[in-house]
């Protein structure tokens, strides 16, 4: 049964239903499939096993905040250490992320397509249902599986504390 939290955040003004659970540091991971620019289904931490994750839910690369969140993480990950692998999803169609990727020169991030199944958005808390769109959010995951880091923004616009999450992926190293 999939837990409904409504009123946890708003979209457009209005309060929402967010599917899921909130997960929190020290939970397992939950494994989930999404979809790759090519639309390939692929599980999100078997994909990048023995690398910590950020993983970082966002509404759509093509909102002026999901925009900038992405091209800072990219920029962020030339940085980062090859065991880390930053994984950006959103149920954008996996066409329009890789024309976004293209235009945007995105290329050191994985983008990936929550827009089929959904099930990523709800182990992790971030589906709203009304919109179908991924609540934003941020987490680490070490390279046993286990949550070190995890928040969710308190509204929709608000960007992460960047040097928090790499902080905490750097420390999950």
């Amino acid at each position: 049964m999939t837990i409904e939290r409504f009123g946890i955040v708003k979209f457009r003004g209005q309060p929402v239903t967010v599917l899921g659970p909130d997960l929190k540091p020290g939970d397992s991971a939950p494994e989930f499939s999404v979809q790759t620019l090519d639309w390939v289904t692929v599980n999100g931490l078997a994909n990048t096993a023995g690398k910590v994750r950020i993983i970082m839910p966002v509404l759509s690369l093509e909102t002026d905040v999901c925009d900038r969140e992405t091209r800072r993480f990219n920029q962020e990950a030339a940085a980062l250490s090859k065991d880390i692998a930053i994984l950006i999803i959103s149920t954008d169609l996996p066409f329009t992320q890789k024309r976004w990727c293209g235009a945007a020169g995105v290329d050191q991030v994985t983008v990936l397509s929550d827009h089929l199944l959904g099930d990523f958005g709800m182990k992790y808390g971030c589906l709203i249902q009304e919109a179908r769109v991924l609540r934003r959010a941020a987490f680490v995951v070490d390279r046993l599986g286990k949550i070190t880091y995890a928040v969710y923004m308190p509204a929709l616009g608000d960007e992460p504390n960047y040097a928090e999450v790499l902080a905490a992926a750097q420390s999950a190293l």
